[in-house]
């Protein structure tokens, strides 16, 4: 009979994912909190002498300044300042706004102040942010297939030095049959490096650039980057906020250029990270398996010993590696053969369907990988997953538990 696990793989990453995240906010928390409460207690400190001096000195009582203060600190919410600032809300800065608002950085130094203005940012925001995580998809797509193409020629030139591919093959048909070819991916920890050093490169130019011209030093200048670009937005550092600036356009366009380049870099990487780290989960997953039943896995190992095969047990017999979005990934349907018995007529019948999809995506890798759908997705649209993570696990190797 056939035994039911309490937790399969999905739920069980799922849960430790959940306690891990759990503890890296603890963790963040216990430092953040020893680092930043003593100076905020000082800081306190000080300013309640100040305002005590300051009502003794002036003999003004404390409810009355107080009250003035709650006037001025509702004036720096609307845009008030006591030097003279750019206007929030003509056109570049209404321009500024909206695309702060639907990349998700939400700065907050610029709020709408009407209820029709509330409740259209209510429906702008939905549609805008939704437009705008689709591009952001679609722009990992593309820097994905750039970085595979780049790095396969670069993989192909290495061949041909190395003697191992004929020097007259071209790229397209013929190279399908060189067997180093086939199947080819590139690996997703060189495709993290490679997003890193972009990424870099990129906060540290920007960082260069606003020091230059905001006049802050640079490693605030490197913290806006990575707060911008990483959609947190605290808004206690924002950029493009004087009212006037030498070569003011040109300074513009480029803020706004390393803003998008940056958001969009940052966004590639995180998900990157994200597949690095579902292979930890994986490997953790993998080591505690059934360890906590002795019973269950003598009763597993002994049963494999039997005429019944395992499809695990044959792949890795054969040294076969599957495709990320193949029959055996994680995440696919196909991952329910992983522990099951099966009988030498499934099996046959199994390894004729999985050959033929195995062969069909190795082919279209070696091609160039085509926009349709693979074959097992016809009979659950979403098998292959959605968003961002599909794409990873699609078009990079090194993200099966195989591997």
């Amino acid at each position: 009979r056939r035994r039911l696990a309490p937790l399969n793989e999905d739920n069980g990453r799922f849960l430790l994912l959940a306690a891990l995240i759990a503890a890296y906010l603890s963790a963040g928390a216990t430092v953040f909190s020893a680092l930043e409460s003593p100076s905020e207690a000082a800081a306190q400190l000080r300013w309640n002498r100040t305002l005590h001096n300051f009502s003794r000195i002036f003999n003004i009582s404390l409810p009355e300044l107080r009250a003035f203060l709650r006037s001025y600190e509702a004036a720096m919410a609307a845009g008030i300042r006591v030097d003279a600032l750019r206007p929030r809300w003509d056109f570049p800065g209404a321009f500024y706004f909206v695309g702060t608002v639907v990349s998700t950085i939400g700065f907050g130094m610029t709020t709408p102040a009407t209820v029709a203005g509330k409740l259209f940012l209510i429906v702008y925001g939905l549609f805008g942010c939704a437009g705008t995580i689709l591009f952001f998809n679609l722009f990992l797509e593309r820097i994905i297939c750039l970085l595979a193409f780049i790095m396969r020629a670069c993989y192909e030139r290495q061949l041909r030095r190395s003697g191992l591919l004929p020097p007259n093959v071209r790229r397209g048909p013929a190279v399908s049959g060189v067997g180093r070819l086939v199947g080819w991916k590139p690996s997703v920890y060189h495709v993290m490096l490679i997003l890193g050093i972009f990424a870099i490169t990129l906060s540290c130019c920007a960082s260069a650039m606003y020091t230059a011209v905001e006049g802050w030093n640079y490693i605030d200048s490197l913290y806006y980057c990575f707060v911008t670009f990483s959609t947190i937005g605290f808004g206690d550092l924002v950029s493009n906020q004087k009212a006037t600036y030498q070569h003011q356009g040109l300074y513009r366009f480029g803020n706004f250029m390393f803003m998008l380049l940056g958001v969009c870099s940052i966004y590639s990487l995180f998900n990157v990270i994200s597949i690095v780290i579902k292979q930890i989960l994986n490997w953790v997953l993998k080591k505690f398996e059934c360890r906590c039943c002795p019973k269950c896995h003598k009763s597993s190992t002994r049963l494999s010993r039997r005429n019944a095969i395992t499809p695990g047990a044959r792949l890795r017999r054969h040294n076969v590696t599957v495709d990320a979005d193949g029959q055996y990934d994680s995440d696919t349907e196909g991952r329910r053969l992983s522990g099951e018995m099966i009988s030498m007529k499934e099996l046959t019948a199994s390894n004729k369907v999985s050959l033929a999809i195995l062969q069909k995506q190795l082919s279209e890798t070696a091609n160039g990988y085509p926009r349709n759908v693979c074959i097992n997705t016809r009979q659950n649209g979403f098998s292959a997953g959605v968003g961002a993570l599909a794409i990873m696990n699609n078009r990079l190797a090194e993200t099966s538990d195989s591997r």
